[in-house]
């Protein structure tokens, strides 16, 4: 298929479409909204509905009724969005219903501005809403990877009955850039489960309530066990230059492309860096960050936030290595000069 010049945000849409989600459920906001303005348009011309909801908090609650009915559906939004939408997501998650959740995450706190950040992480990736949950989260790097890892989140959010989120910072969602769109998913998995309208609708009881502290514990359990299986088979990194680097970085979204080039560039001065991208925030790649530890001199983490990811990274090393770190924050973004001062820094001990 050609590839289109198109946006990041715009590609998500179309991978959703591609994917078979006829079902979409928002509220506008800045850097996400031509997410919504793009499935306003696109999905009535496949037979599916986008509605405007009041609020935030009224979005996800739809979203839950959809994906209890067994159809894809998602919702998008930006960090303060976001937050609104917390309870629902932690319901969502109690009643094992799949959906599809994408923030690009701009400034904050508060409303803060519509520039890129990544401080989102913390309450996507350790849950911002309240219960024994985990969300599959994956970053994207490119509008390429907009479309393929929304595509792939719903296979996710299917194959584990949970919700999943594509995190992408502002940056990634409003760059322009050529996307191959694959073809269509022509099977979507059978849900008996879910709400059928039909006679055996009084078995299919969707809910996140379970007042008997025995039972509550019991779903707990089997919660922790599907997450335990996820993290073995769903770990997902790109490594760059890592081979026989003895420095690496560590970046995602928008960042990890930046660090690209500062490896490059250190390369071409003789210095034997490179770079792990998480791909998946959650599940996280600590195993291998934790190989990749044990033959290196050291590590810097590069956020768009005060710190959050950087917390994950130093639990996987166990202090093997000193992990440094280096950030942006409140839209401002690190420019490859400015991170090889740093590294220079730290590699030549000044």
């Amino acid at each position: 298929m050609a590839k289109q010049l198109i946006k990041g945000n715009d590609a998500v849409v179309k991978g959703a479409i591609l994917a078979g989600c006829r079902f979409f459920f928002g509220y506008p906001i800045t850097p996400a909204s031509e997410i919504a303005e793009d499935a306003a348009y696109y999905l009535p011309l496949v037979g599916g509905v986008f509605l405007q909801a009041e609020s935030e908090i009224a979005s996800i609650n739809m979203v839950y009724g959809a994906a209890g009915c067994g159809v894809r559906t998602m919702t998008a939004s930006s960090s303060p969005g976001i937050s609104l939408k917390m309870e629902g997501i932690s319901y969502c998650a109690g009643a094992e219903l799949p959906l599809v959740l994408v923030d690009v995450s701009r400034g904050g706190p508060g409303l803060g501005n519509i520039g890129p950040e990544q401080g989102d992480y913390n309450q996507i990736v350790k849950g911002g809403g309240h219960g024994n949950y985990k969300l599959i989260v994956l970053a994207p790097n490119s509008s390429q990877e907009m479309c393929d890892l929304t595509m792939l989140c719903f296979e996710l959010a299917d194959r584990y009955r949970m919700p999943v989120v594509l995190m992408a910072d502002g940056f990634i969602g409003q760059m322009m850039e050529p996307v191959e769109f694959p073809p269509p998913v022509d099977h979507l998995p059978e849900k008996p489960w879910a709400i059928q309208g039909d006679a055996q609708d009084e078995n299919r009881i969707i809910t996140s309530i379970q007042l008997e502290p025995e039972l509550l514990e019991k779903h707990n359990q089997h919660l922790q066990e599907k997450y335990a299986q996820i993290s073995k088979r769903e770990v997902r990194y790109e490594d760059y230059q890592v081979e026989d680097a003895d420095f690496v970085f560590i970046g995602y979204g928008v960042v990890s492309r930046i660090l690209q080039t500062v490896v490059d560039d250190l390369r071409s001065q003789g210095k034997k860096v490179g770079m792990v991208r998480p791909i998946s925030l959650w599940p996280f790649p600590a195993a291998h960050l934790a190989e990749v530890a044990a033959r290196v001199k050291g590590f810097l983490v590069v956020e768009l936030s005060n710190g959050q990811m950087v917390d994950d990274v130093r639990l996987a090393v166990e202090c093997r290595i000193p992990v440094h770190f280096y950030n942006r924050m409140g839209g401002m973004v690190p420019s490859t000069e400015e991170i090889t001062a740093k590294v220079l820094t730290l590699l030549e001990g000044r």
